[in-house]
């Protein structure tokens, strides 16, 4: 039992030091949120449940070991200024449609079904200011384009 309590006690003495870092299961959920996905042409938008990634150890931590995500799931990754943004599928078990978003809540690419596992880098091409990870194939499942309007207060020009 001293062990034990020796342990326990020197963890946040190795956390400062930069040895030991916790990560989030991946069940844990992070802050929810709803956001919809409108056509640039008009008529129906998509409404989605969304986890929102915001600190940079829940951007680390993203989708990996996660065995599923619903239809109308995703997980929202904000990075405020817009910037060329890289993703990967690195322990990602699932496949996932990656859409990366400008500052004004346009999509600006879509990278469909995402291999799991991967370690291939997967750009925005562009300056983008998010990414919204969804089941693969939602984009085409539901007609998601380039174009297409991201509803969420993030999206600055964005109409709701």
């Amino acid at each position: 039992m001293a062990l034990f309590a020796f342990a326990g006690a020197s963890l946040p003495a190795l956390r400062e030091a930069g040895l030991l870092e916790f990560v989030t299961p991946a069940y844990a959920k992070m802050r929810r949120d709803k956001l919809t996905i409108e056509p640039a042409a008009g008529g129906q938008g998509h409404a989605f449940d969304i986890e929102v990634a915001s600190s940079e150890q829940e951007k680390r931590l993203g989708l990996m070991y996660r065995t599923s995500i619903g239809e109308s799931e995703g997980m929202l990754f904000p990075y405020g200024v817009e910037r060329e943004i890289s993703m990967w599928m690195h322990n990602t078990y699932i496949s996932l449609d990656m859409v990366f978003i400008r500052a004004n809540g346009t999509i600006a690419r879509i990278e469909e079904r995402a291999e799991p596992l991967s370690d291939r880098v997967i750009s925005s091409r562009v300056a983008v200011a998010a990414v919204l990870e969804l089941q693969a194939g939602t984009a085409a499942r539901l007609g998601i384009k380039a174009g297409d309007k991201v509803i969420y207060p993030l999206f600055k020009g964005a109409k709701r």
